[in-house]
């Protein structure tokens, strides 16, 4: 039975490396891969996958309204696919979510979810909600704060280097991401005092 996974991290936990991984273990066995990543802010038709390690493949996008079933099944009919694999999945709708659901349970074809849980405010993504609720198999991929702990959070520093505490969910651009533990997340959001003096210049 094929299963509908997800893959959820903070920032530069390795997903995307993960997902490329994954992909070319199964081309090296002569299988059949599709890769989708979000295409939300990137321009022109064609997509690209890259990790921060140098990986790179090309995707389709995928972007609000597609039908992600229709266009598996319709590749499915021409060419086997025998997985399927997204990139930034925290960025599809939650009917889309449900389209792999159904690429799972009625195409038999594994689907491969990668992305992030929460966004710079500590809320979840409409993708990675549905993908908690529904997917068969969730699968955490750790990453450390700078004090060692587990990172499960994440906070946006804008090009002045200060913290952003409010603003768009998605900002693309001269923005950094940098993952925290729930403690140092609460103190640089201004939600908690710091009892350290190592901390990132405030808004």
């Amino acid at each position: 039975m094929a299963k509908l996974y997800f893959n959820y991290a903070t920032m530069n936990a390795g997903k995307t490396t993960m997902l490329l991984q994954a992909s070319y273990n199964y081309r090296e066995r002569g299988m059949t891969t599709m890769l989708f990543v979000a295409g939300h802010y990137r321009k022109g038709d064609t997509g690209l996958i890259s990790s921060r390690i140098g990986l790179e493949t090309e995707a389709e996008m995928f972007r609000d309204g597609d039908d992600l079933y229709a266009r598996v099944a319709e590749h499915h009919d021409h060419a086997t696919v025998h997985c399927v694999f997204v990139d930034e999945a925290q960025f599809l709708e939650e009917g889309q979510v449900w389209q792999l659901a159904r690429i799972a349970d009625r195409l038999n074809i594994p689907v491969m979810c990668y992305g992030l849980r929460t966004d710079f405010q500590g809320k979840l993504f409409s993708g990675s909600r549905a993908l908690l609720a529904i997917a068969d198999d969730l699968r955490e991929v750790r990453t450390i704060c700078r004090c060692g702990r587990k990172a499960t959070m994440v906070v946006r520093l804008g090009p002045d280097g200060k913290v952003a505490r409010q603003g768009e969910q998605v900002a693309i651009g001269k923005d950094v991401y940098v993952s925290l533990c729930r403690r140092h997340w609460e103190e640089e959001m201004g939600r908690a005092a710091p009892d350290d003096f190592i901390g990132f210049t405030r808004a």
